[in-house]
C-alpha cells in the first residue's frame, strides 16, 4: 500500500500521548492549532465500546486507529500537520455515543471522528456531528437506514447527513448474502428468527426474513429477546418445538453466544446464523462446544488472506497491542486513514496550510472524493456515504475457531 511503512515505535509517540490534545490558540470553526514544533495538531477522535460486554470489538478499533495516526506522523504523510487521536468510550450505549459526540464537537482541533461500532449508538451521533460538520467514518456500522433514511426499503433513499460515512457495507446485503448461503449451500430450510429489538439486530434479521422466504424457505416461528437477560430457555423450547433447522438471531455476540448454547442444550438440533457481530472469538466462548457449525457473515474478506493487509498485520503484530484487531481492524484502520486522506486534500488545495476557518466542513467536503487502497481494498464511498466494497464472508464454527467458506458479493 502506498501510504504504510514499517512501524517505528517511540517512548515518545504512546496511546497516552496520542490522547492528549495540544494547547494554544483556535478558531471556531474547527482548524487545528500550531504546536510547539510549527506544526499544526488535527485530532482524529474515536467514539467505540472500550469496555463492557462488547469491548473485544472496540479495542481492536481503538488500536487500528491508533496504528494509521502513529504511521501518518512517521511518514509525514500530511505537511505540516502532526495527528493525534482521543479514543472515547460509550459502552455500547447510544446516551454515552452522544454525550461523546457533544464532547469531540467541542474540541475544535477535532476534523474526524472514527466510529461507533453499533448502529444504535451511530443514531444518536449523526445530528450532533453533522450539525458540527465534523465528518464521522463508522468501520462497523451496518444500518441500511444511518445513510439511506428510514425509507431506504421501499426505495426512497435519501441521504440525511452529509457527514456521516462509513467502511462496512450494509445489511441490504449482508441479510440477503445470509439467506442465500443458508438456502442454498447450507441447505436449510426452516428458519426461526430472533432479534434483540435493536436498530442492528432488528433491520438485519427483516433483510434475511425477506430473502429467506423469496428463496422458499419457510419462516417456522419469530421472537424477541431482551439481550441484557441471562435465561432464554422460554425461545430456547420454542424453537426446539418449532421444527426449525435454522436459527437466525439479529444482535451481537454477548447474547448470541449464550442463545445458542441454550437453544443446542434444549436438544433443538438446528444451526445458529447470525451476522457480523457474531463473528468473534468470544461468540465462540460463549457458545460453547455446541458452537460447532454455526455461521456468521461478516463484512468484506478475510483480512488474514488479503495481500492489501499484510503490512497492517506486520505492524499491528510489531505495536504488541494487547487485545486482538478482530472484525473491525482493517476496517477501523482505513476510516481513520480516510480522513487522513481528506485532511491532505484539504491542506494541498489551500497553499499547503490547513484553512483557518471552516476546515471541519472542508473535511466532509473531501471525503466525498477519497479513494485509496487500503488494508481491505479499494477504499471510496457512494453516494450516500456507503462503503463501495460490497464484499462479504460467511464463516462456520470449526473445531472452536471461525473458518472462512465462501466470499462474494449479493446478487439479488
Amino acid at each position: 500500500m502506498r501510504h504504510r511503512s514499517l512501524l517505528i515505535l517511540t517512548t515518545v509517540i504512546t496511546t497516552g500521548a496520542l490522547t492528549l490534545t495540544a494547547c494554544g490558540s483556535r478558531d471556531n470553526t474547527g482548524g487545528g492549532n500550531a504546536g510547539g514544533d510549527g506544526k499544526t495538531t488535527v485530532v482524529i477522535g474515536l467514539d467505540a465500546p472500550l469496555t463492557g460486554d462488547l469491548s473485544a470489538l472496540g479495542l481492536g478499533i481503538k488500536n487500528s486507529v491508533d496504528l494509521a495516526v502513529r504511521t501518518a506522523n512517521e511518514k509525514e504523510y500530511v505537511k505540516g500537520v502532526t495527528f493525534k487521536f482521543e479514543a472515547l468510550d460509550d459502552q455500547a450505549q447510544p446516551s454515552s455515543g452522544q454525550q461523546n459526540a457533544t464532547k469531540l464537537v467541542a474540541n475544535k482541533d477535532v476534523l474526524g471522528v472514527v466510529g461507533p461500532l453499533n448502529s444504535s449508538v451511530a443514531e444518536s451521533m449523526q445530528k450532533v456531528l453533522d450539525d458540527a460538520k465534523l465528518v464521522q467514518v463508522s468501520p462497523a456500522n451496518t444500518n441500511p437506514a444511518l445513510s439511506q433514511g428510514p425509507n431506504w426499503n421501499s426505495g426512497d433513499k435519501k441521504r440525511t447527513y452529509n457527514a456521516y460515512f462509513r467502511t462496512a457495507t450494509t445489511d441490504a446485503i449482508q441479510g440477503p448474502f445470509a439467506a442465500q448461503y443458508i438456502v442454498n449451500k447450507a441447505k436449510k430450510t426452516k428458519a426461526f428468527i430472533i432479534d434483540d429489538k435493536k436498530t442492528y439486530g432488528a433491520g438485519l434479521a427483516a433483510t434475511f426474513k425477506a430473502e429467506f422466504e423469496k428463496l422458499g424457505g419457510k419462516v417456522v416461528g419469530t421472537d424477541h429477546v431482551n439481550p441484557e437477560a441471562k435465561d432464554f430457555s422460554a425461545v430456547a423450547t420454542k424453537v426446539k418445538n418449532s421444527g426449525a433447522d435454522v436459527v437466525y438471531y439479529g444482535g451481537e455476540y454477548p447474547a448470541g453466544g449464550p442463545l445458542s448454547k441454550q437453544i443446542k442444550d434444549a436438544g433443538a438440533k438446528v444451526v445458529v446464523a447470525g451476522g457480523d457481530a457474531l463473528y468473534s472469538a468470544e461468540y465462540i466462548k460463549l457458545a460453547g462446544a455446541g458452537a460447532n457449525g454455526d455461521i456468521a457473515t461478516s463484512v468484506g474478506a478475510p483480512i488474514e488472506t488479503l495481500d492489501s493487509a499484510k503490512e497492517f498485520l506486520a505492524n499491528y503484530k510489531k505495536a504488541n497491542f494487547k487485545e486482538a484487531y478482530e472484525a473491525y481492524g482493517g476496517y477501523a484502520y482505513d476510516s481513520a486513514w480516510a480522513i487522513i486522506e481528506a485532511v491532505k486534500k484539504v491542506v494541498e488545495d489551500n497553499s499547503g496550510k490547513l484553512p483557518e476557518k471552516d476546515a471541519r466542513a472542508k473535511v466532509v467536503e473531501a471525503m466525498q472524493g477519497v479513494s485509496f487502497d487500503g488494508v481491505t481494498g479499494k477504499v471510496s464511498f457512494d453516494e450516500f456515504g456507503d462503503t463501495t466494497n460490497k464484499q462479504l464472508t460467511v464463516y462456520t464454527v470449526e473445531n472452536g475457531a471461525h473458518k472462512a467458506v465462501e466470499s462474494g458479493t449479493f446478487t439479488g
